[in-house]
């Protein structure tokens, strides 16, 4: 028995639309870098870009367990005394809230040269409307997979 690769020819993308109020964030990031990197196909393969194309609405209406929300992100500017720090509160009410479901599905996708090309196919928006009507994106409900996937307030 021979071991299945997919060519190029045999990729087929889809558009999924995924509302993401009232999700929690390791979650909901679990199912969309399983989505972009294509492992729900039974067609995968490892060295392909086979994922689908997803779009993520009501990114700042995420939700986190425990006291995630107090955590602090840290950075470094280069300069001498540049350390910076963000609660992840603070991110999701400031102006770009989608950065903090971006950066939880880039640290679940394997560190490949494929992460950054599979990260092209993923768009998040912040608010409910979104400029990708023309694709016609299949409504994915990560609500119904499990019921640990939504949390209130």
């Amino acid at each position: 028995m021979k071991t299945y690769t997919a060519t190029p020819a045999d990729i087929d993308k889809k558009w999924i639309l995924i509302d993401a109020e009232g999700l929690v964030l390791g979650r909901l990031a679990s199912v969309i870098a399983m989505r972009l990197r294509g492992k729900h196909k039974p067609t995968f393969t490892p060295h392909m870009d086979m994922g689908d194309n997803v779009i993520v609405i009501n990114a700042d209406k995420v939700q986190l367990t425990g006291k995630k929300r107090d955590e602090k992100f840290y950075w470094h500017t280069g300069h001498p005394g540049g350390i910076k720090s963000k609660t992840k509160d603070e991110i999701l009410t400031g102006a770009h809230p989608e950065r903090v479901v971006f950066q939880a599905v880039k640290r679940m996708l394997p560190g490949n040269k494929l992460r950054n090309t599979q990260l092209t196919h993923l768009r998040i928006f912040a608010g409910a409307e979104h400029g990708m009507e023309a694709q016609k994106p299949e409504i994915l409900d990560v609500a119904s997979m499990n019921k640990k996937n939504t949390r209130t307030a």
